[in-house]
């Protein structure tokens, strides 16, 4: 092997050999290993779509009987408290459609699987919104409340400073 001018000579691979057992093993054991792990992967993947979809409609539940007692109870932030409840709902329903797509092998399937995901993601985002609007309209009548109580205050003290004088 010539060098060329100011280039390191390249270092040749030590080739390591391959154990007799793997040479030598059947290629029906890798097949079996794979189907075998394949069954694993999409059961625990199942088993944990069928988790997430129960605590998001257990969330939602949950949410909606809370809401139900704050309407009940007049708390005025009855609807900001359910649409952070559903939110938080629909976003384990989201992931569980997300680790769904793991296991799909049809694109029939994953069509269906895309679209509820765009439905999901969009019912998110909506609620997420109504969430902010719910927010800062609370946010905009707590200032014009504490600007009122501001008045009333600016006013109490001047007219006692009138009947002091």
């Amino acid at each position: 092997m010539e060098l060329m001018a100011g280039m390191a000579p390249m270092a040749t691979p030590i080739p390591t050999p391959i154990p007799q057992a793997v040479t030598n093993a059947d290629p029906m054991f890798f097949s079996t290993l794979y189907e075998q792990l394949h069954e694993g992967l999409v059961t625990l993947v199942n088993l944990s779509v069928v988790l997430l979809e129960f605590i998001g409609v257990g969330v939602i539940v949950v949410a909606a009987l809370q809401g139900i007692l704050n309407y009940i109870r007049r708390d005025p932030l009855t609807r900001l408290k359910l649409a952070k409840g559903m939110a938080m709902g629909l976003e384990f329903k989201l992931g569980s459609e997300i680790l769904r797509t793991v296991v799909v092998r049809e694109f029939t399937e994953i069509g269906l699987v895309a679209a509820i995901i765009v439905l999901r993601a969009a019912l998110t985002f909506l609620i997420h919104w109504e969430i902010k609007t719910e927010e800062s309209q609370m946010e905009q009548e707590l200032e014009r409340r504490q600007a009122e109580i501001q008045d009333i205050t600016e006013e109490a003290e001047e007219k006692r400073a009138a009947q002091e004088k």
